[in-house]
């Protein structure tokens, strides 16, 4: 292949099921100023890139057209304090899924030692995305508690171990046994299993939740009110089980609670920049201490981006899906 191309992952026919997935050779992309272009070790594969090839979540403008939004390499073309050769891990707005990508320098953070590849593109869609959502829009307070829904996600499971690195306690919701003893494995200190009893129940035993992380939606709004404490956050990130709210606006005004939530994509270069500021300066040495580890639950190669998403969207995994390059 010419140096001037490389192999990336498309879309056959712009959108569809997951085998529409598929290799092709595209040309290599081109780093502007304040730009590094990384050869790509390993990419994550996320819930967004699965809506994104559904064509329900189109790329952000001046984005690649193509799926990843992180990615674990070395430096290339450096920039800002990146040199060639320098092993990181990057905050992408699309395109992780090839054997390079252009990233902007201030969403780019130093791979953790001990880590390898796949484990390191693991962590920044994931870890942002958390800091973001628990720690600022949710404002968890040490000896809080946390409920995660989706608990064994790979949002999920960084959600369990950076509240608990950062002294709150968690309530984890999953479905089936086998997921929620993983949860408890991973550090909750309530593993609820959500087929088999009610989450809200569990919690207002323990004295109710302060902040729950909810990617599941309109089935979980009420519930979730009710194990509430007063002042008490509920911070969406995702809607799968449905995303119109039917709200108890009297049981909201009464516990004087938040809704709140976001998407981490769309989010301006400078507010991504000042997010990875933050997460290297607080999560980086949770990492280090080995207090919070990056999940892969499975591995598969840039060729098999196809079989990746649709062992994603089956919904078995505990932790993150990555595709391996190279």
């Amino acid at each position: 292949m010419p140096e001037s191309t490389m192999t990336a992952i498309a879309i056959r026919g712009g959108t569809g099921a997951a085998d529409a997935l598929y290799p092709v050779e595209v040309p290599r992309p081109v780093p502007g100023p304040g730009e590094v272009l990384i050869r790509v070790r390993a990419a994550g594969v996320n819930r967004p890139d699965i809506v994104q090839r559904l064509g329900k979540y189109p790329p952000p403008p001046g984005a690649p057209a193509t799926l990843g939004l992180e990615v674990a390499g070395d430096i290339v073309h450096g920039a800002g304090r990146w040199r060639e050769g320098d092993r990181v891990c990057a905050l992408l707005g699309g395109g992780g899924y090839a054997d390079y990508a252009v990233a902007d320098a201030r969403h780019v953070l130093p791979m953790p030692e001990g880590l390898d590849w796949a484990q390191a593109a693991a962590l920044p869609e994931t870890v942002f995305t958390v800091y973001a959502n628990v720690f600022e829009h949710g404002a968890l307070q040490p000896g809080e508690w946390l409920l995660v829904h989706g608990a064994t996600s790979g949002i999920g499971v960084a959600a369990i171990q950076m509240a608990k690195a950062a002294g709150a306690r968690v309530i984890a919701c999953s479905r089936g046994a086998d997921k929620a003893a993983r949860t408890r494995a991973l550090g909750a200190d309530v593993a609820v299993d959500t087929s088999t009893v009610d989450f809200a129940a569990i919690a207002n035993e323990h004295g109710g939740i302060d902040v729950a992380l909810d990617m599941v939606g309109a089935p979980t709004l009420a519930r979730t009110l009710e194990a509430l404490n007063p002042k008490g956050r509920i911070v969406y990130i995702a809607a799968l089980g449905g995303p119109v709210l039917e709200v108890p606006v009297m049981t909201l005004m009464q516990k004087q609670a938040v809704l709140t939530g976001s998407t981490l994509r769309p989010r301006s270069a400078d507010e991504k920049a000042r997010l990875a500021i933050a997460v290297e300066r607080v999560v980086w040495p949770w990492i280090a201490e080995g207090r919070v580890n990056a999940i892969v639950d499975r591995r598969f190669a840039l060729a098999d981006a196809a079989a990746a998403h649709a062992y994603l969207e089956a919904g078995a995994h505990v932790g993150k899906v990555v595709l391996e390059v190279g």
